[in-house]
């Protein structure tokens, strides 16, 4: 074991739309966690692992925190909420604002149920100027005892450098996790999902993604070719029909952007074939939840 190295678990919370899954890539340097501009993009804990040479930090991305409306969102905040003591140091991501909202002050009371260091990320300075940061700093200052205050910009990657010199200041001394190359825990099958999700979620007009799920029916190798079947599950038939388009077209550009993406995630030509299909309510069904990788255990 290298002298002096350090390594521990971050996890990264915030209200949906603040920009984690884009900090997260930035910060790994390759696309792992899904990015979209729509709320709940981000279902499950998504591991994902920098090491450098002072150290290795094991990002666990939750779920954004915020009021659950049914069985779905239940899961999501009780996992986003237990996940803040099981970690080193906690990440909290807002975007830069002299207006500390409702989600915020929900997330706050969250915080001052745990004894984990809190690190509080400005995101987006790119868009303000840079004498209005020091404002936005003093009223969260006011709000909480943060461990250190961070301003940043995922987009850009300003300053995420600083971030993670921070970040290692707050872990215990000890050996990696996992090897240098590893970036990820996710099975292969289940960041495949999340890639067709990201790209349904791109194509598809507001009323239909949060109830769309996707579902790997089989993934093989065969002569240096990925055959991969999968099927977007939605609530509506209304749903089916906008998801494949005028005579297939848009399952065809759902297809194709994801396949592209999927081509660079596994380094190897991919043949996918995509499918629509409607289960009415499977956000409320415990079955069809642990079915779409949404597990029991990972709530308990």
């Amino acid at each position: 074991m290298k002298e002096n190295f350090k390594s521990g678990f971050v996890t990264l919370i915030g209200r949906p739309n603040v920009g984690k899954s884009t900090l997260m890539n930035h910060l790994i340097g390759q696309k792992i966690a899904i990015t979209s501009n729509k709320p709940q993009t981000t279902r499950n804990r998504i591991q994902t692992v920098l090491t450098t040479e002072e150290g290795q930090i094991v990002f666990v991305d939750t779920p954004g925190i915020h009021k659950a409306k049914n069985k779905l969102g239940e899961y999501m905040v009780n996992i986003a909420e237990r996940s803040l003591n099981e970690v080193d140091v906690v990440l909290w991501l807002v975007e830069p604002s002299n207006f500390i909202g409702a989600g915020e002050k929900h997330i706050i009371e969250q915080l001052k149920k745990v004894k984990t260091p809190v690190i509080l990320v400005i995101n987006k300075i790119d868009m303000v100027k840079r004498e209005e940061i020091l404002a936005f700093i003093d009223t969260y200052r006011k709000e909480y005892d943060f461990a250190e205050i961070v301003p940043v910009s995922a987009r850009t990657g300003d300053n995420t450098d600083e971030l993670v010199k921070v970040i290692l200041n707050y872990l215990p001394y000890g050996p990696q996790f996992y090897d240098e190359d590893t970036v990820t825990d996710q099975p292969e099958r289940q960041i495949v999902a999340e890639l067709i999700r990201e790209k349904a979620l791109h194509c598809l007009n507001e009323e239909i993604p949060h109830g769309i799920a996707v579902a790997i029916d089989q993934m093989k190798m065969n002569k240096k070719v990925c055959h991969i079947d999968a099927t977007i599950i939605c609530e509506r038939d209304s749903h089916k029909g906008i998801i494949i388009g005028k005579q297939g077209s848009m399952l065809k550009k759902i297809g194709s952007t994801a396949r592209y993406e999927i081509e660079r995630l596994l380094d190897c030509k991919v043949n996918l074939k995509l499918w629509v299909k409607v289960q009415k309510n499977w956000r409320d069904s415990d079955y069809m939840m642990k079915n779409f990788g949404y597990r029991e255990d990972d709530m308990s």
